[in-house]
């Protein structure tokens, strides 16, 4: 069983999304005494809205194959056999005998129109690559669009057509206020079969498929391929989401499908629409969720916010952030985890100075950040740190740790520069092992205070213990990436 997208006929717009594996989950909400009633009918939303949803076909010109193919003679049966299959025999159109050409490749999806003067939007996964993309309205009508801008992070792209006379098109609505439980109807072109509309309830919320900017709404309402790029509509004919994936074992639909929350798609929509491209806020660290072994090491109350655990140079390090620190609020708003943070961040304006609450060694501080932009900013590499002297190996918390020499470095891959304590060996039946320590791991700090030396280590275990603390917070890195994990110090 695999997540697919829901486009049409062209085998490049499946792509796999999540394992099955990783649990989703999302709090229950309360129902209101008021609570809407199911509809008789949804036939008066869809005159409403069925207007301003559009038909997408798009054409790829895709090069003849280069590859060695068999050389069978003129007549020959296996000639047959490759043109029945659509193979590129020798002798046949795209064959390497002299008579090769490029072929054209159709896909279908499904968009709606956002403003009177042609804006339509629709998936990424629906438009990508294409030569040409043709809309078709519910009239009937059939216009040729340009591509205005992509955003593969939130699969969303932005069209545009040149309409005579003004386009009937929908408003976005606030997925923020949909509730589980609530009425919805998809509207697209399921399997090349023309307009179409289902209708269901929202599921479940906040769902993660692969991206770092996703918010979901999953429903019922039936999504097929095809129906990539429609919108999916509340009881009062707005878009609350834009239809993009859906789970199933057989490619057909079976009641999940995901839709990408349009309080999302409408901030990267008016991006494109003004830029022709995203620009999203960069704070400049790496983070990781506060565990409540973590919270317990660090002091905290319980386990939120969003741990500092690099600062690499960018505009969180030109700031005063620091490697250890709790982020709890950012821009005026509660942050209870990496994903609320990634998500503020990215909606926040570029060049915008932001107030970023921090929790250090207990005490709370606030930091005017300003934002940098996360495009330029993807693929920096962090800085290097500063060397560490050699002495003997220590045996603490299952693990035997020693510090790096020149040998270690090059072996591990790391630079000269490198400091801290490598893991030169691991009790199995640990917990150290069973936080996913191993062998070759980079300490570089504890208690969140660097190491350079064991005497170093085993100061820090101690502070711990005379802080009446059960854990100690060690930061770690394997293959370059940094890592908290607390171990019990008793």
């Amino acid at each position: 069983m695999n997540f697919a997208t829901a486009p049409g006929a062209s085998l490049r717009a499946v792509f796999s999304a999540v394992m099955l594996g990783v649990a989703l989950s999302c709090a229950p909400m309360a129902a209101p005494a008021f609570a809407r009633a199911a509809p008789e009918s949804f036939a008066d939303l869809v005159d409403q809205v069925s207007n301003s949803v559009v038909n997408i076909t798009t054409s790829t010109t895709i090069a003849a194959p280069t590859g060695d193919v068999p050389n069978f003679p003129p007549g020959s049966p296996f000639e047959d056999l490759f043109r029945d299959f659509g193979l590129p025999g020798p002798n046949g159109p795209n064959g390497p005998n002299g008579r090769g050409a490029p072929r054209r490749s159709n896909a279908l999806g499904s968009g709606f129109v956002i403003s009177e003067d042609g804006y339509i939007v629709t998936n990424n996964h629906v438009i990508e690559d294409a030569d040409e993309i043709e809309i078709e309205f519910f009239s009937g009508r059939r216009l040729e669009a340009t591509l205005v801008g992509t955003d593969p992070k939130t699969d969303i792209a932005l069209l545009k057509v040149e309409p005579e006379t003004p386009l009937p098109f929908v408003n976005f609505g606030n997925s923020d206020k949909v509730r589980v439980g609530d009425w919805v109807m998809a509207m697209g072109n399921p399997l090349g079969q023309g307009f179409s509309a289902s209708a269901g309830i929202i599921s479940a919320r906040n769902r993660e498929l692969s991206g770092s900017y996703d918010d979901y709404l999953q429903t019922d309402a039936a999504i097929n391929r095809g129906n990539s790029g429609g919108p999916l509509f509340d009881m009062e004919g707005e878009v609350v989401g834009v239809n993009t994936a859906i789970l199933s074992p057989n490619g057909g639909s079976i009641g999940i499908g995901f839709s990408m929350a349009s309080n999302v798609v409408s901030k990267v929509v008016d991006q494109l629409m003004n830029f022709g491209e995203t620009r999203r806020g960069w704070l400049g660290v790496k983070i990781q969720d506060v565990t409540p072994d973590m919270a317990e090491a660090m002091g905290l109350d319980k386990p939120e916010g969003a741990l500092v655990s690099e600062v690499p140079d960018g505009p969180a390090k030109e700031a005063g952030i620091e490697a250890g620190d709790v982020i709890t609020s950012f821009d005026g708003g509660e942050v209870k985890s990496t994903r609320d943070l990634v998500r503020r961040v990215a909606d926040a304006p570029v060049g915008e100075k932001v107030r970023v609450v921090v929790l250090r060694d207990g005490e709370s501080k606030t930091i005017l950040v300003t934002l940098g932009r996360r495009e330029q900013a993807e693929g920096e590499e962090a800085p290097a740190e500063v060397p560490a002297p050699q002495e003997a190996e220590k045996d603490m918390l299952g693990l035997t740790v020693t510090p790096l020499t020149d040998a270690m470095r090059t072996e591990l891959g790391l630079t000269k520069e490198a400091q801290g304590l490598i893991i030169k060996s691991i009790d199995e039946t640990s917990t150290a092992y069973e936080k996913g320590l191993r062998t070759g791991d980079l300490i570089t700090e504890i208690g969140q205070q660097p190491v350079a030396t064991v005497s170093d280590f085993e100061a820090r275990v101690q502070d711990a213990k005379d802080a009446g603390r059960k854990s100690v917070l060690l930061l770690i890195r394997r293959g370059g990436e940094p890592r908290f994990v607390a171990l019990p110090v008793e």
